[in-house]
């Protein structure tokens, strides 16, 4: 993402928002928004745990950057999940929906978002005194994590047990999977009534799955060799004990796809006959809830922080940047914000930032905006006008591998928004750009620190 952002120029840096707790690396300078002062959010998990009374009085409050962060990692089990529930909060603040496939009509002040793949997002605010070649104000982040998704062919069967066949996503640290209250979610093509066939997106709350770890008594030596699983023996979920003979999976003629329990559980949740299920794209989640926790509750504790938590960040920051009717009166850019998928693989898909996604939006966008405008190269004279923040996570010093970042460069909690810097160019982030960022956050109020990010194992 960060190679994506290098082709953006830097022009006027208006204010960012401030996430809690949490470190960004922003490789250019931030999107447009409106400061909202971060208060302390007593609740410890998502706002389904509040009594209705104060629930009331905090969407009335417009919502706490930490509750609703907390609210929106519960609800984002997948990019899929994460991704629709974007789509709700801009729905529900008036942003239209567009169609990739339908001619665009865009107005100046006008509020618009559209999805690829049902995992990536694309969503801008036009200003009212927008003028054609104007530029582009833009956070990007992405919506997938490191995870274990189900395989092609995930039913096998291992000493009368069920067991789910998994692939690794991702660049995980897979042995914190194990002895896990697991359970799946993603997306499935299910077959309609009418003959049609439809999205859903399915979530199992309840654990189903579990990976568990080898007793002690039979490894005695796994303390002083380390556990060092074998990914594609050792990492591999118990769903069930086998039925006995006499039971429906037992009397499949031929070896299922997929074990027809799950995918009666599946059909459950989802109110449809397991038969109408054609396809699915499950990933593994843990189900213990994100919540806040540390002796003053000022740690989150939660999966799917890389990348849910810049996305949140820069998702609430366009929202809230223009939520009243005149706060695009004296805009002349367009502020947006672009959520990928696949950047934990490498960014290269159809819905990645590899993908010229964001950038055909822009082109639509300005064609659109033109209306009878006869000039030269608009598009490019707006990209020369636009900056771009790569925002994701940063690795806070761990007080016991204080050792694994660079003495000078060690990123502190709660001291601010990290910039990354890189030597050979692994991230954006220049002289010129650095600075820009830390001039907007001293007119905000808002601490920086930077890291230097290895291209080896540091001495």
């Amino acid at each position: 993402m960060a190679a994506m952002a290098a082709r953006l120029h830097l022009l006027h840096p208006p204010a960012i928002s401030r996430p809690s707790l949490l470190f960004l690396k922003p490789s250019l300078s931030p999107l447009s928004s409106r400061i909202r002062k971060v208060s302390t959010f007593p609740r410890l998990c998502s706002s389904a745990d509040q009594s209705p009374q104060s629930a009331s009085s905090s969407a009335a409050s417009g919502g706490s950057i930490v509750g609703g962060l907390l609210d929106y990692l519960n609800e984002s089990w997948t990019q899929f999940h994460a991704t629709a529930e974007a789509k709700r909060q801009l729905i529900d603040a008036g942003f239209h929906l567009l169609n990739e496939n339908d001619e665009w009509n865009l107005k100046p002040g006008g509020r618009y978002f559209f999805t690829r793949n049902m995992s990536c997002l694309i969503a801008f605010a036009v200003g009212e005194r927008y003028d054609v070649g104007s530029g582009f104000q833009v956070i990007a982040a992405h919506t997938d994590s490191p995870c274990l998704k189900l395989k092609p062919k995930s039913a096998s069967t291992k000493s009368n047990y069920l067991m789910v066949n998994v692939q690794t996503y991702g660049g995980g640290l897979w042995h914190t999977w194990f002895d896990r209250d697991l359970s799946v979610a993603g997306r499935v093509i299910v077959r309609d009534s009418n003959g049609s066939f439809l999205h859903k997106l399915v979530k199992i709350k309840r654990p189903l799955l579990r990976v568990p770890t080898l007793a002690i008594h039979l490894d005695r030596t796994v303390n002083k060799d380390g556990f060092k699983p074998n990914l594609e023996t050792h990492l591999i979920p118990l769903l069930s004990i086998k039925p006995d003979e006499t039971s429906a999976e037992s009397k499949v003629s031929s070896k299922p796809v997929h074990h027809p329990l799950l995918l009666q559980i599946l059909s459950d949740e989802l109110g449809c006959c397991a038969d109408d299920i054609m396809s699915i794209e499950l990933n593994l989640c843990d189900t213990q809830p994100s919540c806040l926790g540390g002796g003053n509750n000022e740690f989150i504790f939660s999966g799917r922080l890389d990348n849910l938590a810049s996305s949140y960040c820069a998702l609430r920051a366009l929202i809230d940047s223009c939520r009243l009717p005149t706060d695009l009166s004296t805009e002349h850019a367009v502020r947006m914000v672009a959520l990928f998928d696949n950047e934990e693989v490498g960014s290269d898909s159809f819905q990645g930032a590899g993908a010229p996604t964001m950038f055909q939006a822009m082109r639509r966008i300005i064609d659109s905006l033109a209306d009878k405008y006869v000039g030269e190269n608009a598009f490019e004279r707006a990209i020369r006008k636009s900056f771009l923040v790569s925002a994701d996570m940063a690795h806070g010093v761990h007080p016991n591998f204080t050792d694994k970042h660079e003495e000078h460069h060690r990123p502190e909690m709660q001291k601010g928004l990290v910039i990354k810097h890189n030597a050979n160019q692994r991230y954006a982030t220049s002289g010129i750009t650095a600075f820009l960022f830390k001039e907007v956050g001293k007119i905000h109020n808002l601490p920086t620190q930077l890291e230097m990010i290895w291209d080896v194992d540091p001495p």
